[in-house]
Formats: structure tokens, sequence, C-alpha cells
């Protein structure tokens, strides 16, 4: 279960404070896998970092129950001056993996990234694709209830997209996911439930094609009644 409470974010520019969600109060179904919706700028991307643990809202709080990953694919975590190898290892003690365990998943990690030498060189020599690589292969090898997505299926080339699908299929037959991408067709094909971000409120969906002909159909949040959103589930 993963519950907002009370949740308010908000960022400062240069035009004034921006309110990406304000007391929000929201229930994501357990055991579903659910895909966010919303238009740039919305706040769907921090929403996931703030579920996450790695961003933190304003007031409010997120509980679960459950472990949830960091967003998979997120390489700004990474130490540059530290090698691939020792970027993992780090990570791996962070989360209390040792010995054994350590070593498959260091295995596993250099095997999925295929980026050969490159995974005893600095973080700082690597390409963007290879750190997305990299952080998609430790994402994925570390055990979660509920990973989180944020367009990582939308870098590289077509074989580490390949990849990552079918590695995304092979753990939703244990786990949940939580995907922001613009692709259509991935929330259509991964997804059960929408939810639609817009005008500081987040809006949960019993069906991700509801959250999808909302979002295409290009319905400003505000003027979505109770009335016209009988799948909505307002919490």
């Amino acid at each position: 279960m993963i519950r907002l409470e009370n949740l308010t974010k908000s960022y400062r520019t240069p035009h004034g404070r921006k309110i990406l969600f304000r007391n929000v109060n929201a229930i994501f179904p357990e055991g579903k896998n659910i895909g966010i919706l919303g238009y740039n700028g919305a706040g769907k991307s921090t929403l996931l970092r703030i579920i996450g643990g790695i961003d933190y809202p304003d007031s409010g709080h997120v509980v679960s129950d459950q472990r949830i990953s960091w967003p998979l694919g997120l390489a700004s975590g990474f130490q540059g001056s530290m090698t691939g190898r020792e970027n993992v290892s780090f990570i791996c003690g962070i989360h209390g993996i040792w010995r054994e365990n350590k070593r498959k998943i260091m295995d596993q990690v250099q095997e999925f990234a295929e980026i050969g030498n490159y995974f005893d060189a600095p973080i700082k020599t690597y390409s963007s694709g290879m750190r997305s690589r990299l952080a998609f292969g430790l994402s994925i090898a570390v055990e979660f209830d509920v990973y989180l997505i944020d367009e990582v299926m939308s870098v590289g080339d077509v074989h580490f997209r390949r990849k990552c699908e079918t590695v995304i299929s092979e753990k939703r037959t244990s786990s949940s996911f939580i995907i922001v991408t613009h692709a259509m067709s991935v929330l259509k094909k991964n997804c059960d439930v929408g939810i639609y971000i817009g005008d500081g409120q987040v809006r949960v969906y019993h069906s991700i094609d509801k959250a999808i002909a909302l979002y295409q159909a290009g319905v400003p949040d505000s003027k979505v009644s109770e009335n016209n959103m009988p799948s909505a589930l307002n919490v």
C-alpha cells in the first residue's frame, strides 16, 4: 500500500512559487501496475522522486509498508570519481547487501549494462547512455516490492530498450511498477491503473484507458467533475 497524506510540494521560480501538489490525499491500489500521466511540468517525475524518497514534500507524508525502489535509471546518484563497480558496491552496502548476494548483484549489473572494461573506470568518463545502462542494471538487480520507472525505456538503442522491457516483464510476476512515460503504448501494455496529475491534484483511476482518454482529450483537470468520471477514486 502507498498512501499520500496531505502532500504539498512547491518550487521557487523567477516568477514566484509554483505549486505542484496542494494537500493531496490519495491511495495507490496495492498489487497493481500504475501509469502516471500529466502535462509537462505537472509534477509526474517529482511525485515519483518523493515516493522513492529522493525528494521531499513541503508538508505531508508518503506512507507505505512496501519496499520501494529509487526511480529506475536514475544516474544522478553516482559518485563521478568512483568506478562503476565501486558505486554498485557502495549502494549495495547502503541497502544491507553483503557477501554472496553482493557478488551476485555485481555480476548481474555488469552483465546487463554491457559497458565492458568501463565497469572499472570512473563514472565521470561514461557517456550518458553508459550511465543509464549501469543505473538501470543496478536498479533492477535489487529486489523491491514496487519499482519506479521514469522514462527509462526511452533511452539507449533498440537492443537495450528490448532488454529493459524483457526484465520488466519478468519482474511483474513478483513486483509491481509505477511508470512515468509519454509513450501511451508502454502504459497500455504494462499498466492496470492510471493516475492523472493536474491543477495541484492527483486522481487515481481504476482503468489506465480512462486516464489516457482524459489526457489525450486535453481536458483540464479542473474541468473534470464527479459526474463525468465515475471510475475515479477521489480519496
